[in-house]
């Protein structure tokens, strides 16, 4: 893969495995090169030297150390092997005694903990006790000693080096899922966004396009017998597409807005209070509208009294493109601690399917939003929507 086509966190993965496979090879080299050194190296002091057949255990650790990734408790057993040969010779090997000291790095970095515990422990009981033989007994000899300390220190910075990589890792498993985090939460804002554009233009047109059509039909039939009428209603017509273009023109200019300041939602912030004008609308429309128990009604929290608004302009507006287009009863009623609105209007030959669009499902989840609930019932002769809001009261409770 071409770093250069990659995303960030990729990109810098691929350079940390270069990275890491140039470390190994010099990794390799370097070792190699320090225990050929050490065998062979003719030490003044004699028990250090290692001559005759005594080279084949001194440098055997030597190629067997490439192999210390792959398999490290191997790599470290043959390496006590050829230690303890030595040592029954009589010989104190570096070779060896560094080598135990890279093996026991590998094996803290490759293998669990609990396996690299007992690994280490063992080798540095079994170093120690061939050291004090070759030694004379002597077990605290600073010369044995600091082998000790090596296979120690080497074991130490392993297990360093392991939890330095499962730090990396992890951090950039975070990387990697905090970016995921951040695509699907851009795809579920971006989801949202177009659920709320599709709201904000069903809430602005379709009232107006009703009022078009059944003006347009009204016009069509009283063209030659009711001109005054006609006119009256393609009158309402072109005011009804003005208010349309300029709805949808509004909703153009906002998408096309790169300002968050000009961010602003187009939903019809109206309420209840609204609702004769609303009532007097449909009435010019075309459409008879009774209304019963239209008195003083409770206080609505904002969310609900956008709401209910809501559900006025939907359930007239149903009447007019799916009923029959004639009249809608609406019937207000006051339970305790909430407020029931209930239209209702003759049934067309529509099923319930066509009845169930985008509209009510809109209006079931504004509804379900401001705590209340959205109940529709179909019989042969009427569709009837019932909405039950929750009252300021009963929220404040």
């Amino acid at each position: 893969m071409d770093p250069r086509n990659a995303t960030p966190w990729k990109a810098g993965r691929v350079s940390t495995n270069r990275a890491s496979r140039t470390s190994a090879v010099l990794g390799d080299v370097s070792a190699v090169a320090v225990i050929v050194l050490l065998g062979v190296l003719p030490f003044p002091d004699q028990t250090f030297r290692a001559l005759g057949w005594q080279l084949v255990p001194a440098l055997l650790p030597a190629p067997a150390l490439l192999l210390r990734r792959r398999a490290p408790l191997a790599v470290l057993g043959i390496t006590l092997i050829c230690n303890t040969v030595l040592a029954a010779a009589g010989v104190l090997g570096a070779s060896t005694l560094m080598a135990l000291a890279i093996a026991a790095y590998a094996v803290t970095d490759r293998l669990s903990r609990t396996t690299a515990l007992i690994a280490v422990a063992a080798t540095v009981v079994i170093v120690f006790t061939t050291n004090t033989l070759v030694l004379g007994g002597e077990p605290f000899d600073s010369r044995a000693m600091q082998f000790l300390a090596f296979i120690v220190v080497g074991a130490a910075l392993g297990a360093a080096a392991r939890s330095r990589r499962e730090y990396t890792t992890m951090m950039s498993e975070r990387v990697e899922r905090a970016e995921r985090s951040r695509e699907d939460e851009a795809r579920r804002r971006v989801a949202e966004e177009r659920v709320s554009i599709a709201r904000d233009l069903h809430d602005l047109v379709a009232h107006q396009i009703s009022v078009i059509s059944l003006n347009a039909g009204v016009a069509s039939a009283a063209v030659e017998t009711s001109p005054e009428r006609a006119r009256e209603a393609l009158g309402t017509i072109r005011s009804a597409s003005r208010a349309v273009l300029s709805d949808i023109g509004a909703l153009l200019a906002l998408l096309r807005s790169d300002d968050p300041g000009e961010l602003r939602t187009l939903r019809p912030q109206s309420g209840l209070a609204d609702r004769a004008a609303l009532f007097d609308r449909f009435r010019t429309s075309g459409l008879s509208v009774r209304v019963t128990g239209d008195g003083e009604l409770p206080a609505l929290t904002p969310a609900a009294d956008l709401a209910a608004h809501l559900v006025l302009l939907e359930g007239l507006t149903n009447a007019v493109k799916h009923g029959d287009g004639s009249r809608a009863a609406v019937e207000f009623a006051e339970p305790t601690g909430s407020l029931h609105i209930t239209i209702t209007n003759p049934a067309s030959g529509e099923t319930d399917d066509t009845r169930s669009g985008h509209g009510l499902r809109g209006l079931g989840e504004r509804v379900a939003a401001a705590g209340g609930r959205v109940a529709t019932a179909r019989t042969a002769e009427a569709f009837r929507l019932h909405v039950e809001l929750p009252t300021a009261s009963r929220e404040q409770r």
